[in-house]
């Protein structure tokens, strides 16, 4: 049976759990391990669906089709 990817919600909240019981440190080392590789790859798979989200919301596109990005540190005005 397929595994159903986590939606964006879901995979921060699997991330905040890891965190929270490493935190606690109530964890064998071996399961600490595992969590915190799991939490790894989950923040990385997060990072890349933001970095994706934000190229996203950064462009700019003019009534002819024409594709503008915005300039991040600047969003007023759109890169030529």
């Amino acid at each position: 049976m397929p595994t159903k990817k986590n939606n964006f919600e879901e995979q921060l909240n699997s991330l905040e759990k890891i965190v929270t019981n490493l935190e606690n440190g109530n964890v064998p080392l071996e399961d600490a391990l595992k969590e915190f590789q799991e939490g790894v790859k989950i923040s990385r798979e997060l990072d890349k669906k933001l970095t994706s989200a934000e190229e996203t919301v950064a462009k700019l596109i003019d009534s002819d089709g024409t594709e503008h990005k915005l300039d991040p540190n600047n969003a007023a005005t759109p890169d030529d």
